[in-house]
């Protein structure tokens, strides 16, 4: 395997092709989860996890697959992997895993999770779906942590749960709401866009 090729598919999904920035995949977790910082990476660990090992198994399996029960099959290997973080997660952080409710199930229709499988698991090798599907998981990943730190901040004065800011501070109310999580993801958007454009006119 070309050591050009594993760096290009690592690297992509955390820059120019972002799940998150480039494809808008998987937002509904910027609203669900991003409140709380411990609870988003939590949640960023179970889709990185869902993401690599589905990618890789079905591309080992890609040739046996018959076509007409492929989607079947995504979502079945899909759902083993996300039941297994589920009762991982419930058996050592059943604190977490109560906060998190139905969300850890709803990895399942991640669009980020089935996005990879049928876009590059099926054409590609295990080791390097393996790659693409972890890349994917922390591309997703950093944007939702950085939405995280930034609400919990701002909504809570924390940080981790840790007091960060004092009573000084007046907490803004919209950051710990469902609207909070789809503003910052608006402005990490845009900013990351303005970026874009500004370097394409430089180069």
């Amino acid at each position: 395997m070309a050591r050009g090729m594993v760096k290009k598919t690592f690297l992509t999904p955390l820059g120019k092709d972002n799940p998150v920035f480039v494809q808008i995949l998987g937002i509904c977790s910027t609203l669900a989860v991003t409140n709380k910082l411990a609870n988003t990476m939590v949640m960023v660990l179970g889709v990185m996890f869902t993401t690599a090992l589905s990618s890789w198994t079905i591309s080992l399996f890609r040739k046996q697959i018959p076509s007409r029960i492929r989607m079947m099959v995504e979502t079945l290997v899909i759902a083993t992997y996300v039941i297994i973080v589920d009762i991982i997660l419930k058996a050592y952080n059943p604190e977490i895993w109560k906060q998190l409710g139905p969300y850890v199930g709803l990895i399942i229709t991640n669009c980020i999770v089935m996005g990879r499988v049928e876009a590059f698991a099926l054409q590609n090798k295990p080791t390097l779906s393996l790659i693409d599907g972890l890349a994917s998981g922390m591309g997703y990943g950093y944007v939702l942590l950085i939405i995280a730190f930034v609400r919990e901040l701002l909504g809570s004065g924390t940080i981790w749960g840790y007091q960060v800011l004092g009573s000084w501070w007046t907490k803004w109310a919209i950051m710990v709401m469902p609207p909070g999580g789809f503003f910052m993801l608006a402005i990490l958007i845009w900013v990351v866009h303005e970026g874009v454009m500004k370097e394409g006119k430089n180069g």
